[in-house]
Formats: C-alpha cells, sequence, structure tokens
C-alpha cells in the first residue's frame, strides 16, 4: 500500500468514527455511550488516541447540538401553556450567573446521560452554544481517561461491555428517569415559581 493509499484509508477510519459518533448522539435516548463507541474503534484499529478524542468530542457535541435543536423546533409545536413553562425554566437558571456556571460545570463533568440535558437545553430558552462548548471540554476529559485506559479492557469482550451499557437495569433505570424529568420540566408552572 502506497502512502497515499494510507493516508485515505486512515482518513476514512476518522470519518467512520465522525460518522458513527455523530449519528449516535442523534439519539434522544436508549443509546449506547459514546465512550464505549470510541474504546470499540480504538481495540480495532490503530488511531492516533488524541485524534481519536477529539473526532469523539467534536461530532459527540454536533450531535448532541443538532437534538437539542431539533427539540426545539419540536417544542413550537407544544401547548402555548407548557412553552411558556419552558421559558420560564429557561430564564430561572440563566437569570443568576451562578446557576449559569453550575449548568456550565454539570455538562462538562456530568457522568448523567448527554441527550435528556440537551433535550432539556432544546426546549428551554438556554443559548446552546456555550452548552456545547461545556460538553465538548468534558467529554474531551472523559473520552481521553475512558480511550486511554481501552488496553485494560483489550482482553475482555468489548461486545459484552457495549452490550452492558444498553442492557444494565441501572442504565434504563437512569434513561427513563431522565425521560421522566423532561416530561417534569415542561409541566411545572416555573413562573409561579419565580414570582410567587
Amino acid at each position: 500500500m502506497s502512502g497515499q493509499e494510507a493516508r485515505v484509508g486512515e482518513l476514512a477510519a476518522y470519518a467512520a468514527v465522525a460518522g458513527a459518533v455523530f449519528g449516535l448522539n442523534l439519539l434522544p435516548a436508549f443509546g449506547p455511550p459514546t465512550w464505549a463507541i470510541l474504546v470499540l474503534f480504538s481495540l480495532h484499529h490503530d488511531f492516533w488516541l488524541p485524534a481519536l478524542v477529539v473526532v469523539g468530542a467534536l461530532f459527540a457535541a454536533a450531535g448532541r447540538l443538532v437534538l437539542a435543536l431539533a427539540t426545539r423546533r419540536l417544542g413550537d409545536h407544544l401547548p402555548a401553556r407548557i412553552r411558556s413553562n419552558l421559558a420560564e425554566a429557561g430564564e430561572l437558571v440563566t437569570r443568576r450567573g451562578r446557576r449559569t456556571v453550575a449548568l456550565l460545570a454539570l455538562f462538562l463533568l456530568s457522568p448523567l446521560p448527554s441527550a435528556q440535558l440537551f433535550e432539556a437545553a432544546g426546549l428551554t430558552t438556554l443559548r446552546l452554544l456555550p452548552l456545547t462548548g461545556a460538553f465538548v471540554a468534558g467529554r474531551l476529559v472523559s473520552y481521553g481517561i475512558y480511550v486511554g485506559g481501552a488496553g485494560a479492557l483489550s482482553s475482555t469482550d468489548t461486545g459484552k461491555v457495549l452490550l452492558s451499557s444498553l442492557t444494565s437495569p441501572w442504565g434504563v433505570v437512569l434513561q427513563v428517569a431522565m425521560i421522566a424529568g423532561l416530561v417534569v420540566l415542561a409541566r411545572v408552572d416555573w413562573g409561579r415559581l419565580r414570582h410567587p
């Protein structure tokens, strides 16, 4: 194989990672964690790990941003009362700088499934780009840890690791709880809580 063919093959491999990660992060719930997909790729191809982590973080963020924007568009079709509640929730979070910083820290450091966090952000009036930037920063750290530790997993069955992330009772309960949280977010009269 010539040097140029090798470079094209390498770019194709990174493009496959980007496409898989982007598509996975469009899922509104019950998708496997992106870190597990990146670990799987790292174990089956000779990627330069820092590049794999950067591609993973950027395309995960792009997928989540598109999910939030799509959720925002769907939110336009919700009843007026729910739209008002969601707008008030967004105002409640962004009204004080500390709350905004706390929310950014949640996106930066949270082990929680990010799909529902982005859906909630999409349903409110929150600015999505700062949240997406915090998400990228956090994922650069967490994906770096997972992918860097992937060598320890090389002796285990990666399929079992992925399957357990999808079928774990705690994982399913957490996903259902996060979806229920979205419903509660839309139902609470945040305006009344802000202005008693």
